[in-house]
């Protein structure tokens, strides 16, 4: 059973930087694709980044280029989401998720399993 963990949230300043991490288990996902998903309050689910478990090719949204980076520890199971120079709209919960396939997709119905979500809250 794959769970996905995320950690690294909080209450920052607009400016300051965040890293997200998401603790994958319950199966290799050397044939996965795993991405970061965000949701505001009354807004649909986002997709942010996504990044192939083997070979390391990414896809992000327009909103986060130059400011945000996905990476993974193929070792410790581990997606991280580097934010930085955040910005009050980036406020959301942001989520994990894995879909089966390599393969970037920015769909959230592409993706099979999520994590529970961490809350990013950015003041201005």
């Amino acid at each position: 059973q794959v769970q996905l963990v995320e950690s690294g949230g909080g209450l920052v300043q607009a400016g300051d930087s965040l890293r997200l991490s998401c603790a994958a288990s319950g199966r290799s996902f050397s044939s996965h694709t795993m991405g970061w998903f965000r949701q505001a309050p009354g807004k649909e689910r986002e997709f942010v980044a996504a990044i192939t478990w083997s070979g390391g090719l990414t896809d992000y949204a327009e909103s986060v280029k130059g400011r945000f980076t996905i990476s993974r520890d193929i070792a410790k199971n581990t997606v991280y989401l580097q934010m930085n120079s955040l910005k009050p709209e980036d406020t959301a919960v942001y989520y994990c998720a894995t879909r089966r396939f390599l393969g970037l997709r920015s769909s959230p119905t592409d993706y099979s399993n999520w994590g529970q979500g961490t809350q990013v809250t950015v003041s201005s």
